[in-house]
């Protein structure tokens, strides 16, 4: 018996793309194994550890908890994306420079959400961003790295 599935046609990474998928597959695989765009990744997939986090419309979801037809008509933005496009440069070299990624896992929605935090608050003081950054599990650094990373962001975004 074959499974139920639904076309839908999704902006990614500003390339329209039409498949079909299963009513229950949610955004991250569909990503992942559809669109072998494997930048984010399925940690907890109960939507609180951030490995999964990409923007839909212009908003951080956690792809895990996101359903692929719900992106149906939406453009959606992948590490990759984000990336070709030069929209993280700064913070891609800031986490670089200051050793805030080691094993890599948690980077992607790391810096999606660093992103986010910088473009709705731009004067983020450390509290704010370990705050915000709170939904975003990493294993490996202790944070403080981090932290210093997007800090040292916001400070030069500031100044220009």
């Amino acid at each position: 018996m074959s499974r139920p599935t639904q076309e839908i046609t999704v902006t990614v990474n500003g390339e329209r793309v039409t498949r079909r998928v299963e009513p229950r597959q949610h955004l991250v695989d569909f990503l992942r194994l559809e669109l072998q765009l494997t930048g984010s990744h399925v940690g907890c997939e109960h939507g609180v550890c951030g490995a999964c986090t990409v923007r839909v419309d212009g908003t951080i979801v956690r792809g895990c908890l996101f359903l692929a037809v719900q992106a149906d008509g939406a453009a959606v933005e992948t590490i990759e994306g984000l990336t070709d496009t030069g929209a993280l440069a700064d913070l891609q070299a800031a986490f670089h420079e200051r050793n805030a990624l080691q094993c890599g896992y948690c980077t992607a929605g790391m810096l999606l959400t660093a992103d986010a935090l910088l473009r709705a608050q731009p004067d983020a003081d450390r509290t704010a961003i370990r705050a915000f950054l709170s939904g975003n599990y990493c294993r490996c650094t202790g944070y403080h790295a981090i932290v210093d990373a997007i800090a040292a962001v916001a400070e030069a975004r500031r100044a220009r």
